[in-house]
């Protein structure tokens, strides 16, 4: 049987859909779903078709199925699911309608483009697009003319890009993500935004997780940062909510000179480098109204450099349409000039692992190492948290004696990386495995739905 078949309208009145006798299933087929719209129908089986699947107009029409593209087909005891249909859940609407998402349009385009070509539909939509009582919601979706907003079911399955921590914790829209998930058993996947003190907690116990993690303090107090600047030299605070390299700052202490210095960026966006007779003056004079309660000391680590300035590597994981995690895209992030962070916004350059190491052995060994660091640190923070996480964006670095060391996960990573011109398949492959989660998610949700009841927050 075919994985993905196209869909085809025949201009009839009953709710009568045509199959190709290789689909003949045991079990009568009594209805259609697409989305969370269910219909009754009548199902006929055609030997003359075989990559195409035919629907009354008025099934189309009822069921809002878009009539491009291809969809996988998914029976289940009477009930043949068509799609799956996958809401990509957001916040910060315009009206434009060249610039529906306002900025970040272009980021939701990209994966509105794949989606016919992996058999199945997406749209992007709001907590104000819902239709609560037709069950349906005006979704946005991206083709050839542009962006469109068209009437679609509620979705299979929910992928989360709301953008920042405030907007995630907005009351209404929590409201939102508890109805959808409550009432319509609807899997919701990439909840919430990491902790940078959460993860570590979740994985300092873990045997074979915590060897990457650098020794992480929260809320240190002035002796405890003297403490790990006497035995690493130099250490990072950290915000715990932080992304960017927003509010980080690397302070280290000379012996010879009895000397503290610090970098940072500052509030006009210029790298600093200031030096202190203490660390109570760094507090004073460059810490300022920020709290230490919300932030963390991590142990400062010698990585290796390009050029002399510090390398540290972007690595992106999916979990694919079988649930499965693998890596999807691994780059190198070269530190501007005076950097605190190798941020691209702090001045930071990306780099492909070929551009960093001249050496194939070289660089086949960091291939390794940080795939194999990547895969089990996402099977580990996986298990720990709960919901279904479908991706996540890593900060590693490799120490000069070639350790792996993790810096951050980040549950929604950003796509700077995939500007590299090297880094366009993996862009495509990791905007894919996305998607195809979605799939995934929706099997379960169709054939195990048991198994979801647990995962879901």
């Amino acid at each position: 049987m075919n994985d993905m078949y196209s869909i085809t309208i025949v201009n009839e009145h009953d709710q009568v859909i045509y199959l190709p006798i290789e689909m003949e299933a045991e079990t009568k087929i009594t209805a259609v779903s697409f989305g969370t719209l269910l219909l009754p129908c009548t199902v006929k089986y055609r030997p003359h078709i075989q990559d195409s699947i035919c629907l009354s107009d008025t099934l189309v029409k009822t069921l809002h199925i878009p009539v491009h593209g291809k969809t996988h087909v998914m029976i289940h005891e009477d009930t043949i699911h068509l799609g799956p249909l996958i809401g990509i859940f957001t916040a910060g609407f315009t009206d434009s309608s060249l610039r529906p998402i306002g900025e970040r349009s272009l980021f939701f385009a990209k994966f509105l483009s794949i989606d016919h070509s992996i058999g199945l539909y997406a749209y992007v939509f709001g907590a104000h697009h819902i239709n609560w009582e037709e069950g349906t919601v005006e979704g946005f979706t991206y083709g050839k003319s542009g962006w469109t907003q068209k009437t679609f079911p509620l979705p299979n399955v929910v992928y989360d890009r709301l953008p920042n921590r405030r907007i995630e914790n907005h009351q209404a829209l929590k409201l939102v993500k508890k109805r959808l998930i409550k009432e319509y058993s609807i899997p919701w996947y990439n909840p919430g935004f990491f902790n940078k003190w959460s993860v570590h907690q979740l994985l300092i116990n873990d045997q074979k997780a915590a060897k990457y993690l650098p020794d992480t303090v929260h809320t240190p107090s002035i002796s405890k940062m003297e403490e790990m600047l006497s035995a690493y030299q130099s250490i990072y605070l950290k915000p715990v909510n932080g992304s960017l390299g927003l509010g980080v700052f690397q302070l280290m202490y000379s012996k010879e000179e009895n000397i503290y210095y610090s970098r940072y960026r500052d509030e006009n966006e210029t790298n600093r480098l200031r030096k202190y007779p203490s660390l109570e003056h760094f507090f004073k004079a460059s810490f300022k109204k920020r709290l230490l309660s919300s932030y963390l000391a991590q142990q400062g680590i010698k990585l290796i450099r390009l050029d002399g300035k510090a390398i540290d590597f972007r690595i992106h994981t999916n979990k694919d349409e079988y649930g499965e995690w693998k890596v999807t895209a691994i780059a190198a992030k070269v530190a501007g000039r005076g950097s605190v962070t190798t941020h691209l916004n702090n001045g930071g350059v990306v780099k492909t692992l070929e551009e960093i190491f001249d050496d194939p052995q070289q660089r086949l060994k960091a291939l390794h190492d940080l795939t194999e660091a990547a895969i089990l640190l996402s099977e580990r923070i996986d298990s720990h948290i709960k919901g279904s996480i479908g991706e996540i964006g890593f900060d590693f670095g490799i120490d000069q004696n070639s350790r792996i060391w993790m810096f951050e996960a980040n549950s929604k990573p950003g796509r700077s990386i995939f500007a590299h011109p090297e880094l366009k398949e993996a862009d495509l492959l990791s905007r894919k495995s996305a998607l195809q989660f979605g799939h995934f998610l929706t099997k379960q949700a169709i054939y195990h739905p048991e198994d979801l009841i647990d995962a879901q927050g």
